[in-house]
């Protein structure tokens, strides 16, 4: 639901309270030890996610990213005093829908590095429930919302606790979930199905100058057959490899290498969306659908309403992951 995050709010039980000021204390003091030690900034950053990392899984957050997005709530609740707050929440953020111009986007995002990935050929399999929601939005999607957000609480009184008007858009938390996952779903099956439609028809082209071949690929939902599965198949094989290249370097090393490679990929992204892929949740967007009310009464017209849209059931997921998203990560990101 779309509710604040108040100071001490923790996601599984414990003993300790999540106090935003204390957590910025501990990470300052941990930044400050480690430097007196005068060890390289290379392992001093190393050190610091894994300290980020492992306060974040002691109030049950999965990562710092989500850790220190709730900090920051409650940063904001606890110092806002009479100043008007508006938090928008976003999804996984994709490439535009419409503007500047559909496609664009800046860097691989969220799940495009397994996107990218599989188009490379360097993934093979995944974790992933294959029902679970990729609860998208595309980017310009969500600098509309954050625009209509601002003109419909400007010069408005902080924020207030809902009631039973619905109509009266001060009268609830200024708090808005802008995802895809409660009106327009679309699941990891939909997404890899068209991921490989797309480059297997429109391959990349590797360094020799050749198109890269892929398949479909292996998706497991269970973390212990994964584990097994990458085990047997990856694992046992490149140790096997690793003593081969060290005795015969000339035939086995570049091999060893690259395999090793894509085994380290595989391993580094299921790790980093495990808490996505095989998440259960769905976003509650009732909020933000009253904000698009809103949004459709201060309009003059319909062109201004289409212009500032962020509504995702207007998405055809096919055709934007198909024609516009991966085509657009390919020609600003990848470049090939």
């Amino acid at each position: 639901m779309e509710k604040e995050v108040y100071q001490g709010e923790t996601l599984k039980s414990t003993s300790s309270k999540l106090d935003f000021e204390i957590e910025m204390k501990l990470a300052a003091q941990k930044l400050d030890a480690l430097r007196s030690q005068g060890i390289s900034e290379p392992l001093i950053a190393s050190d610091m996610r894994d300290f980020g990392l492992q306060r974040a899984k002691k109030f049950g957050w999965p990562n710092t990213y989500v850790f220190t997005k709730a900090l920051g709530e409650m940063c904001i609740g606890q110092y806002k005093d009479s100043l008007p707050t508006v938090i928008i929440r976003p999804t996984m953020i994709t490439s535009t829908y419409k503007e500047p111009f559909p496609g664009w986007i800046e860097g691989l995002r969220t799940v495009d590095s397994v996107v990218v990935g599989h188009g490379k050929g360097k993934i093979t399999c995944f974790l992933a429930d294959p029902s679970c929601i990729m609860d998208m939005i595309p980017g310009d999607m969500l600098i509309n919302a954050m625009i209509v957000a601002m003109v419909a609480h400007a010069n408005q009184c902080p924020s207030r606790t809902s009631n039973n008007n619905n109509n009266n858009i001060t009268n609830y938390n200024n708090i808005y979930h802008v995802g895809s996952s409660l009106r327009n779903p679309v699941n990891f099956s939909s997404l890899h199905q068209f991921s490989y439609s797309y480059f297997t028809k429109n391959p990349l082209i590797n360094m020799d100058g050749k198109p890269i071949i892929i398949s479909k690929g292996i998706v497991f939902s269970n973390m212990a057959i994964f584990r097994i599965y990458m085990l047997l198949c990856y694992l046992i094989p490149l140790q096997i490899l690793q003593l081969l290249s060290k005795a015969f370097p000339s035939y086995f090393r570049d091999l060893y290498v690259t395999s090793m490679r894509k085994f380290n990929l595989v391993t580094r992204l299921v790790q980093l969306y495990k808490p996505y892929v095989l998440f259960k949740g769905i976003f509650d967007d009732t909020n933000s659908e009253r904000l698009r009310g809103k949004a459709r009464e201060m309009s003059s017209s319909n062109d201004e309403v289409d212009l500032f849209n962020f509504d995702p059931k207007c998405i055809d997921w096919k055709d934007y992951l198909i024609n516009i998203h991966i085509p657009g990560v390919k020609k600003f990101v990848i470049k090939k």
